[in-house]
């Protein structure tokens, strides 16, 4: 079962924590789910992310970096493969994955984000196991945001509604494929 909620603060585990002062816009986003074969952590939840394909988001990025790269904003670059480089990636820290950066990994969590002239961002995937003694856990993707001028918090301001709408609706996919993965192969057909 997937629930999700919606909050304002980091969680006590994340390695954003540590800065949450820098922060001037900070939202988590999180879900259950359960990992039966204790598999899921950084590395994989960093691929669902990352692999993530919908039109709906396509075209607001591309959108996005035309009228950014107006600005002089950093864009995303052209991908020519995502899937063979999301598939290929260790998600080391320095590692760049489109208009992503990652910064940050441990075993349960991956920090990614991005430093422009008008604010940097950073979007940490946690993997917390619920201390209840079963194989539930939970995903939480953090978004947190500094702010460097007014066109920075004005940038936030449009992209903030889209922000809302597609970041649980990512949450939940990458629930239900985790949860898909783990399957027998017979109930999948």
């Amino acid at each position: 079962m997937i629930i999700h909620s919606h909050t304002s603060t980091i969680p006590d585990a994340s390695l954003l924590e540590k800065d949450d002062h820098l922060f001037d816009y900070v939202d988590s986003y999180h879900g259950a789910f359960s990992d039966v074969n204790p598999s899921i952590g950084a590395t994989e939840v960093g691929r669902m992310f990352f692999s993530r394909k919908s039109n709906v988001t396509d075209t607001l990025f591309a959108l996005r970096n035309k009228v950014v790269k107006l600005f002089g904003l950093k864009t995303s670059g052209e991908v020519l493969d995502r899937q063979k480089l999301v598939e290929n990636s260790t998600f080391e820290p320095g590692q760049q994955l489109g208009l992503f950066k990652v910064y940050d990994k441990t075993e349960n969590e991956l920090v990614v984000g991005q430093d422009d002239k008008h604010l940097d961002f950073r979007v940490s995937l946690l993997v917390d196991s619920l201390l209840d003694g079963t194989s539930q856990k939970h995903l939480t993707i953090t978004t947190a945001v500094t702010f460097h001028n007014r066109f920075g918090r004005f940038y936030f301001f449009l992209v903030k509604p889209f922000h809302k709408w597609i970041v649980p609706g990512m949450l939940k996919g990458m629930i239900e494929r985790i949860e898909n993965s783990q399957l027998p192969a017979a109930n999948l057909v």
